[in-house]
């Protein structure tokens, strides 16, 4: 009779071919949990059937998953009200006539429209089709200009609002303001190591590049009162819930609300484009859920079969230091990134990491402070999956929307934005500080 290691491994394995073969993460960790379930239960259907009965009203019960909807639809409004152009035009106002400008522009925008979407495929596909024409037109190189707009489309998951933060806090049991406030220093770190790393890639490859025309004070001014009611959605949601005075529902509500309406008014919204952000939230929730119950069934699955005690018991008795523990954690989140979404992974690995994080010793953190800390550098780590060739999903959409770039171009000219990233995650992991200064 197998035991619950045995089996875990098996409903793992079985889990990765079907990723392998292209199967639907949702349904496949749906179907591999169930398979665990059931052999764990010695094949008992009706425990199986009752469980997944149950869980389903267990998970959606949750009044804090009622807000991922609301956050999605705040990005849907983004998307389809032209918000994105507003805020290349004002970064680029002021900063595109720089060597390299653009491209840091490119950035820039990322960083500030991942504020108000939280998705970073759909900060990568419309800040590719507002930005790549803009680079391809003052002759910046493809590797440079498919490499910008892919890394910095990653910084849709790590600016709050963000759909896995909201999940990691749901599954650990934290403060989804904590979480939001903890990665704002973090996200601003990332888009100042990408400006660097444009910076050092313009000096090498952009001598008969065109720069673009310097604008007048006048017209930068112009610039920051068109993206200035973004600022304030910003303010409301991330000041409101850290101030107190409204809640994440409340505080998602105003800003999808303010959003909406400042997609129609200034961004020109019309009901076309209310009925695709509708439908788009509709559809990107659906996708969502199934995850979360798939991935739900998988864990109870491997916590009835007792393999993330056993696994925690197991790396906290062997001897390895701390900080080699994390390290291979983040290793296999890199792994992973290869074949599986940002979301999916938060789901199937917290369960099984997070209580090996709270066992180590780490920096003298006490629990709540590791618990916020873990959830950044994990949240950044699952960020260069999105990258990763060959597979990562960024580069798929920026080269879909390129001018006759090929994947080849867009993986080489993603590598030296990994390098930030790495340098990054290695600067938050030793200084736990800058993602708990807000506590």
């Amino acid at each position: 009779m197998m035991g619950g290691l045995e089996i875990g491994a098996i409903s793992l394995g079985i889990l990765l071919v079907m990723l392998g073969l292209r199967l639907h993460v949702g349904v496949a960790m749906l179907v591999a949990g169930a398979i665990c379930y059931w052999l764990v239960n010695d094949g008992d259907l009706n425990s199986l059937l009752f469980t997944l009965n149950n869980l389903v009203y267990a998970r959606f019960s949750s009044y804090d998953l009622a807000v991922i909807p609301i956050f999605v639809l705040m990005g849907q409004f983004a998307v389809h009200g032209g918000l994105s152009a507003a805020l290349f035009r004002a970064c680029a106002s002021w900063i595109g006539h720089w060597r390299g400008g653009l491209a840091m522009s490119a950035a820039g925008a990322c960083a500030g429209f991942g504020a108000i979407c939280g998705s970073s495929l759909a900060t990568a596909t419309t800040m590719s089709q507002v930005a790549l024409p803009e680079l391809e037109r003052y002759h910046y190189g493809q590797r440079l200009a498919t490499g910008t707009v892919a890394a910095a489309g990653t910084l849709g998951i790590l600016i709050p609002p963000s759909v896995p933060l909201i999940v990691y806090a749901v599954l650990t049991q934290e403060s989804i303001a904590a979480l939001f406030m903890a990665a704002i220093l973090p996200g601003l770190l990332a888009v100042a190591g990408y400006m660097v790393v444009i910076r050092i890639m313009a000096i090498k490859t952009m001598r008969d590049v065109e720069r673009a025309p310097r604008h007048s004070w006048a017209e930068r001014v112009v610039s920051l009162r068109d993206i200035a009611p973004i600022l304030v959605i910003f303010a409301i949601v991330i000041f409101g819930l850290y101030g107190g005075w409204a809640n994440l529902t409340e505080a998602a509500s105003i800003g999808a609300a303010a959003c909406g309406l400042y997609a129609i008014v200034r961004g020109g919204m019309r009901w076309q484009g209310v009925y695709k952000s509708l439908i788009g939230t509709a559809e990107a929730t659906a996708m969502i859920y199934l995850v979360v119950i798939g991935a739900d069934l998988l864990n109870s699955g491997l916590a009835l079969g007792q393999l993330p005690n056993t696994l925690a018991e197991w790396i906290l008795g062997s001897g390895f230091a701390p900080l080699v523990v994390l390290l291979i954690i983040l290793l296999i989140y890199l792994l992973l990134g290869c074949v599986m979404d940002s979301l999916s992974m938060i789901l199937l690995t917290i369960p099984i990491f997070y209580p090996i994080i709270l066992g180590l010793d780490l920096f003298g953190l006490d629990a709540t402070e590791k618990s916020i800390w873990f959830g950044i550098v994990a949240l950044m780590v699952v960020e260069i999956g999105l990258i990763t060739p060959p597979m990562g999903m960024n580069l798929f959409i920026v080269q879909k929307y390129s001018r006759g770039a090929s994947l080849s171009t867009v993986n080489r000219g993603i590598l030296p934005f990994i390098g930030a990233d790495i340098v990054r995650i290695a600067i938050v992991v030793m200084i736990p500080a800058l993602s708990l200064v807000w506590l």
